[in-house]
C-alpha cells in the first residue's frame, strides 16, 4: 500500500497545488485524535471534506508531557504506541492513505519517524513519500515582513525548552517551536517576533523588545486559546548588536 505525508502549512488555505493533485489520489486520510474538542483536527476534517476524502481518527495515545526525566525515551515509546495503532488502521484499509501534517513534515513532527517505523517492521508492507508544506517560520517570517537572519549569518532552530541552552551556548538569532511560555528572563533586551495560530481566524501578532511585549504576549496566548480551543505560537528572538 501506499502512504503520502503532506504537509499543509498552517490549514486548508495553505494546501499546495502538489498536495492537492496527491489528495485526489488518496482513499482517506488518517489522523490522531488527540481529545474530543481537536481544533487540529478540525481543520484536518475541512480538508478532508474539500478533497472528498473520509477522515479516520485514531486516539492519539497517552504522553508524559510533564518534563519527564528521560524526554528521549519518553517520547520513543510515545511513537511506538503510535506505530501500533496506526499499523492496525492501515492493515484494515489497505489502498492510499494520506497523513496530513501541520506545517512542514521536517520540523518538529513525527509522522515521517512513525511511518518509516511502520515500513521497516513489515508487518504492513509500506511504501511512503513526503510533499513539503508551509513551516511555521516561514509563516511568522511572512506575516512581520522579515528576513529570519541577518546578513550571512545563521538562524538557529530550537524547542522552547531547550531556548536557555541555545543562549547559554551562544546563539543570538533563535527560531522558537513548541512554546507555551517560554523562559525568557534575562532577555528583556532581545527583540522578538511572535505568533499564534497563524493562517487560522485566530491568529495573534506581537513584535518589539522582549521586555515590552511580554505581558501583551501573555494575553494574546490566552485570547488565543479562547478564541480556538488551542494555541500553537512560534517566535523569532534576536540579541541586540
Amino acid at each position: 500500500m501506499r502512504v503520502r505525508i503532506l504537509g499543509i502549512g498552517m490549514g486548508p488555505r495553505h494546501v499546495t497545488r502538489e498536495a492537492a493533485d496527491a489528495l485526489r489520489g488518496c482513499d482517506y486520510v488518517v489522523a490522531a485524535r488527540k481529545r474530543e474538542d481537536d481544533g487540529l483536527l478540525a481543520l484536518r476534517q475541512e480538508v478532508c471534506e474539500e478533497y472528498g476524502l473520509p477522515l479516520v481518527t485514531v486516539p492519539d495515545p497517552e504522553r508524559d508531557r510533564d518534563d519527564p526525566a528521560d524526554y528521549a525515551a519518553a517520547v520513543a515509546a510515545w511513537h511506538e504506541a503510535r506505530v501500533a495503532a496506526y499499523e492496525r488502521v492501515l492493515g484494515e484499509r489497505g489502498g492510499t492513505a494520506a497523513f496530513l501534517v501541520w506545517g512542514d513534515p521536517s520540523l518538529y513532527d513525527s509522522t515521517l519517524r512513525v511511518v518509516e517505523r511502520i515500513a521497516a517492521r513489515g508487518v504492513v508492507p509500506v511504501e511512503h513519500d513526503v510533499l513539503p508544506g508551509v513551516s511555521a517560520p516561514q509563516l511568522l517570517a511572512a506575516r512581520h515582513r522579515i528576513v529570519l537572519h541577518e546578513v550571512g549569518r545563521p538562524v538557529h532552530v530550537t524547542p522552547a525548552r531547550r531556548l536557555r541552552e541555545a543562549v547559554d551556548a551562544g546563539q543570538d538569532n533563535i527560531v522558537v517551536m513548541l512554546g507555551g511560555e517560554p523562559d525568557l528572563t534575562g532577555l528583556e533586551h532581545w527583540s522578538i517576533w511572535w505568533g499564534a495560530n497563524m493562517g487560522t481566524d485566530t491568529e495573534e501578532l506581537v513584535s518589539g523588545r522582549v521586555g515590552g511585549v511580554l505581558l501583551e504576549m501573555a494575553a494574546l496566548r490566552r485570547r488565543a486559546k479562547a478564541r480556538a480551543g488551542w494555541m500553537m505560537d512560534v517566535a523569532l528572538l534576536r540579541r541586540p548588536v
